[in-house]
């Protein structure tokens, strides 16, 4: 199974890119991981939040395939554990999609026609962390998760 991370707007932090570039290298022992970079709005100063998230959402669903199975990475997500999320992750590999899609939403979150698009959605944590920090700590938990699966010793319970 394809797995792939869809981020609005590019990485401009050098050390959350470089971070980035770790984990997905390392992933490459697992999977077939990809980042798709959904260009930032223009103009949005005077644009009210909703349109915002109208038109990042249209964005969201044309890069998403008919087979994919999308997840948003979303604050009103359920919370897993690491080993719960290494749990999800292997049951859905077994399923026959096409690709595992998680999305980071832009600064006002999610459309609604993305939030009844998606399957399913994880919170890291109940905190707010940054855009661009949230792909540094989820393609690290996606590396973990996938340590837990094969039983290698990079995870410490």
């Amino acid at each position: 199974m394809k797995i792939a991370l869809l981020q609005t707007g590019k990485t401009t932090e050098r050390h959350v890119s470089e971070g980035v570039g770790i984990y997905t290298e390392r992933l490459k022992k697992y999977c077939d991981f990809g980042i798709i970079t959904i260009p930032d709005l223009k103009d949005t100063r005077k644009m009210p939040p909703r349109e915002q998230k109208e038109r990042e959402g249209k964005k969201i669903l044309d890069a998403t395939g008919k087979d994919d199975l999308l997840v948003l990475l979303d604050k009103r997500g359920r919370e897993l554990t690491t080993v719960e999320f290494a749990q999800w992750l292997g049951k859905r590999m077994q399923e026959s999609r096409k690709r595992l899609l998680f999305a980071i939403g832009g600064p006002w979150g999610f459309s609604d026609e993305v939030y009844a698009a998606a399957a399913f959605r994880i919170s890291l944590s109940k905190m707010t962390f940054p855009h661009q920090l949230v792909r540094l700590l989820f393609t690290e938990q996606l590396y973990r998760a996938f340590t837990i699966i094969r039983g290698e010793p990079y995870h410490h319970e």
